[in-house]
């Protein structure tokens, strides 16, 4: 077993997958036995359990990518990281660039609601993100990211059903540091970063990040002659550390990001019904008209998302073995945006949207570490406000148009205690058990009206005439959870070791902030929590003297009352005509997840290397009651895939007194499903992604030049869709047979160049 890190040490930045390789490839391990050069890959050291150890001595299904290895891959998003990392789906939520929808396990959900908080936990810098608005993080000033798979609560933070994804900023240098990164490449993109940590004392230093992402659109808007898929982002991160002692640190930290990038809208597979405009000849095209209709002068067709963030974190080492950590954070974000669900210039189903977050977030960590007694204790509030405002604009159904708006806000108020306790019995045995206590108060204050006109007062049409307030209520309920965890590990020598655990992930109920209880009079009562009984085996081996490691891990997953939102079209006033659509929040009575996963490094010479990875998952519904009828057999796991393998070969030599890496990896996905029930437009069938790079890096590693092509073989593909057609859809709802479908990047390519000052 490897030695234990203090706990007043400071936490190490991983290494792995192309920069670990790299490095041992260039400089092999030299043996203290035998004093001859020997190749082995280098120790990855993570934080997944509060403290730094080795990441082959972590008994649980963790992934770390430091930001030397995201650096040399060229990775530009978070998104990126699906790819390699197994059972994960990360991407962005339909007709949206920077709202996350993230998926493990088979937990995650593809609709973003206001106040529904997502079943992978984001954290950036330790500080978890409530809402998925602003949440697709760009990757830059990154130390490393970690990806967490099943249920996590006992360590840190919210309680995460399916798992958690850690995104940790670099620390301030005692030195003068800086760096500046620009690429060019396809659709005009665009991309600066610039990097600078200057020591203002010995015990004060501060730093500061600006980074600017612009490409042109991958389509174009027929009708507007705008851009589709463009991206405009602008953002910038300042920090401070002070450090008086080896044993007080504080940081604290202010991230910014704006995002002025076009709003998407999705390609059609069919023509207009009413209209007969034809399906564009490119998927990414679109013949969109919301942004430019007097429905949505409350906004004037803006597409906009404003996120910021503030940070305070105190590590105060009370002595060898104790530290008490503060983390108290605010954050907020502000959406405007316009959804075009019919594609169409003619307003037969449009929706101007806003969403408007804030969040306050505290937690207390005292962490106890010896030679053989590993204790986190925890305490963590969160108050939070989620706020959404939309017009359905049907402007075709009725003389003048029809417009059903909906304002919603839901609060949270949470607080949790937690606590984790690892013992090693032996010098191979060791034991870790813990638990979560957590209340969850939720209130919510929804209003809904009918309009006659384009839009409604709210979105700036004082003339639209109200028909009826449909609903107007408010509520509140508390949810209460205790969740346990329990992991036994053994090593069967220093390379490989074997353990099996179970731990529970709890998410609490809420209200759907665009219920209407005309519809469903039951929206008043809020949904149900949902509860994830996890059990795990995993092997976790070092082999071929160092150079090769494997690590397998084996899942079962019981998911009781699993929330399903979605959006249904309604009849509001009996006429038999859909007028409107309303969400809806489905508790699955019972659903089943199993599977195996796979990761490795392989290091086959000095300049030869693999990276693999793979998972196959089971995922079904065992009960699913809608009206008291089991539809079971009719649906299906969403954004699941039941297979995934990715594979890397990388080979580096000298060149021009640097290194030059030349790497080429494919990342494969089997079928996916993007709802619960079947539908042809909007699945995807299975596919796979090549991707090449070639990067030099100068000997003292102050240069680097690298050249990427991303989607290589231009593989056409689907992310997420809106069904409201009369074709295989649900329900239909406008007269355009109104079916959208969104694609991921076509084959993209870029140059990047960057110098580090040092």
């Amino acid at each position: 077993m490897s030695t234990r890190t203090p706990a007043r040490k400071p936490l190490i930045a991983a290494t792995t997958f192309a920069s670990l390789l790299l490095s041992a490839a260039a400089s092999p391990l030299v043996s203290a036995q035998s004093g001859e050069p020997t190749l082995a890959l280098e120790e990855v050291l993570v934080t997944a359990r509060r403290r730094a150890e080795n990441l082959q001595d972590v008994p649980i299904a963790v992934t770390s990518l430091s930001g030397d290895a995201l650096r040399l891959a060229g990775s530009q998003d978070i998104t990126e990281l699906a790819q390699s990392v197994p059972s994960v789906t990360l991407e962005p939520s339909r007709a949206t660039n920077t709202t996350l929808t993230a998926f493990i396990r088979g937990v995650g959900q593809q609709d973003p609601l206001a106040g529904f908080e997502q079943g992978v936990a984001l954290y950036l810098d330790d500080v978890y993100l409530a809402r998925p608005q602003g949440a697709l993080l760009d990757i830059y000033d990154v130390e490393r990211i970690e990806v967490l798979r099943g249920p996590q609560g006992t360590l840190y933070g919210r309680n995460a059903v399916g798992g958690a994804i850690k995104y940790v900023t670099r620390r301030l240098s005692d030195e003068v540091e800086a760096s500046l990164r620009a690429s060019y490449g396809t659709y005009n993109q665009a991309d600066l970063v610039g990097t600078v940590s200057v020591p203002v004392s010995d015990s004060f230093r501060v730093g500061a990040t600006v980074a600017s992402f612009n490409r042109d659109g991958f389509g174009d808007n027929l009708f507007t002659g705008g851009e589709q898929y463009d991206k405009d982002i602008f953002g910038y991160r300042l920090s401070a550390e002070w450090e008086p002692s080896e044993d007080f640190l504080v940081r604290v930290s202010y991230d910014n990001t704006d995002d002025q990038s076009s709003a998407v809208a999705g390609w059609r597979p069919y023509p207009g019904a009413f209209s007969g405009t034809p399906s564009p000849s490119d998927v990414f095209d679109t013949n969109a008209g919301a942004s430019v209709l007097p429905s949505t002068a409350g906004i004037n067709g803006n597409n906009q998302v404003e996120s910021e963030g503030w940070s305070a974190s105190i590590d105060w080492n009370l002595s060898d073995t104790m530290t008490l950590r503060s983390i108290t954070a605010g954050r907020e974000d502000l959406t405007e945006s316009v959804i075009d669900f019919d594609s169409l210039a003619t307003p037969d189903f449009d929706a101007p949207v806003i969403y408007d977050n804030e969040q306050f977030s505290q937690e207390f960590q005292l962490l106890w570490n010896t030679d053989r007694w590993n204790l986190v204790l925890g305490y963590y509030y969160l108050d939070a406000e989620a706020a959404n405002d939309f017009d359905v604009v049907l402007g075709l159904l009725a003389p003048g148009g029809l417009t059903a708006y909906t304002g919603g806000v839901v609060e949270t108020e949470s607080w949790s205690v937690f606590g984790d306790l690892t013992y090693e019995l032996t010098d191979r045995w060791s034991l870790s058990v813990g638990g979560r206590y957590t209340e969850d108060e939720r209130t919510a204050d929804i209003f809904r009206g009918t309009y006659l006109g384009t839009g409604s007062p709210f979105f700036g049409n004082d003339s639209a005439i109200l028909l009826a307030a449909t609903s107007d209520y408010e509520a509140q309920r508390t949810y209460y959870d205790f969740s346990p965890r329990a992991n036994l590990s053994y090593a069967l020598n220093e390379d490989v070791t074997v353990y099996g655990g179970y731990s529970q992930g709890w998410k609490a109920g809420s209200f759907d902030p665009r219920g209407a209880n005309f519809a469903t009079p039951a929206v008043e009562e809020g949904f149900d929590p949902e509860e994830l009984d996890s059990w795990e085996l995993g092997l976790k081996s070092t082999w071929w003297d160092g150079r090769a490691i494997t690590n397998v891990a084996l899942f079962y997953s019981d998911y009781q009352d699993m929330q399903i939102p979605g959006s249904v079209a309604v009849d509001s006033d009996g006429d038999g005509i859909n007028d409107s659509f309303v969400g809806t929040v489905t508790n699955a009575g019972q659903s089943e997840i199993s599977g195996i996963e796979i990761e490795g490094n392989l290091l086959f010479t000095e300049h030869w290397s693999m990276q693999f990875s793979a998972s196959l998952l089971d995922a079904s519904f065992k009960e699913y009651l809608v009206g008291g009828v089991d539809v079971s057999n009719d649906r299906d796991i969403q954004n699941t895939p039941e297979e995934m393998a990715f594979v890397g070969l990388s080979y580096n030599t000298d060149l021009a007194g640097g290194i030059l890496l030349i790497n080429a990896n494919y990342a494969y996905k089997g079928d996916v499903q993007q709802f619960e029930i079947a539908a042809e437009d909007l699945d995807q069938e299975a596919y796979g992604l090549l991707n090449a790079s070639l990067v030099w890096t100068s000997g003292n590693e102050n240069w680097l030049v690298g050249l990427y092509g991303k989607n290589l073989t231009d593989e056409e593909y689907r992310t997420a869709g809106y069904c409201f057609g009369t074709s295989g859809c649900p329900s239909s709802l406008g007269l355009e047979n109104n079916t959208t479908v969104f694609f991921g990047p076509p084959t993209t390519g870029y140059l990047t160049v960057e110098y580090r000052f040092q």
